[in-house]
């Protein structure tokens, strides 16, 4: 394949790429202003709280802190959505970003591939021309023996004629042929797989790197933090605080 064919194929596989950042970028936006709102709004109704709080029956109180931590629930749940978001975009482009890798290694790999090839046809055509040039040579002697040979015959029957003394000529023919033996080099093309970087971070009790859905343990002294849905038995993210079953052992022991 040429260098044209891979960056069209490339260029039709970013065709959407613009379409979904502007769409991620737009919901994380979009969750951040509801997520600033509603901050604004706890702390309006704390400072009423701590304003009115000496005068308001405990009924009252705890009515008005569990709106308090209501609103502050919703606020991290949209925080938690746009960490999400923004896990989703970056594993947008890193994928693009791979592909892109893996797309110049294989075409580097085809460069090198026919230059093995070209030498490789050289090699094979000189050799070739040598193996001509030798066959021609030695059909030369051939024939340049057979002339002298063919001269000595004459003279002799010559001299039969003329009466002289009798000479006795044997001629000797020789032939030989020889055939070369041609080898070829075999070269096995490189053949490069998906390169992945070493230095790239792994995660989760899989030990592998980031992909698809992933949610983060609530525990900060969490060694793993983040977790693939499917490798700890997640199809939707759940609400409120998620530890990971490690650390959810340990807190149980405790």
């Amino acid at each position: 394949m040429t260098a044209t064919f891979y960056l069209e194929h490339y260029l039709d596989s970013l065709e959407h790429l613009p379409t979904e950042l502007r769409r991620n970028f737009n919901l994380m936006r979009d969750l951040d202003t509801r997520a600033q709102s509603l901050m604004k709004d706890i702390d309006k109704l704390a400072d009423d709280y701590l304003k009115t709080m000496k005068k308001e029956s405990n009924e009252k109180k705890k009515e008005q802190l569990d709106r308090i931590q209501n609103l502050f629930n919703k606020a991290r749940e949209y925080g938690d959505d746009k960490v999400q978001l923004a896990i989703q975009t970056y594993e947008l482009v890193d994928k693009h970003i791979r592909r892109l890798d893996s797309d110049l290694s294989r075409f580097e790999a085809e460069i090198q591939d026919k230059a093995i090839n070209s030498n490789r046809a050289k090699e094979e055509s000189g050799a070739s021309k040598k193996g001509r040039k030798k066959l021609k040579e030695k059909e030369k002697r051939k024939r340049g023996t057979a002339s002298s040979e063919d001269e000595a015959n004459k003279g002799a029957r010559k001299k039969q004629k003329k009466g002289a003394s009798v000479v006795s000529t044997t001629g000797a023919t020789t032939g030989s042929g020889s055939q070369g033996d041609s080898s070829t080099l075999s070269h096995p093309a490189d053949v490069l797989d998906m390169p992945v970087d070493p230095n790239e971070p792994t995660y989760c009790v899989c030990n592998q790197v980031s992909y698809g859905e992933m949610i983060g343990c609530d525990n900060p002294d969490c060694g793993i933090e983040w977790f693939h849905f499917a490798c700890v038995g997640l199809i939707i993210k759940p609400k409120g605080k998620w530890f990971c079953p490690k650390c959810t052992q340990d807190r149980k022991k405790k």
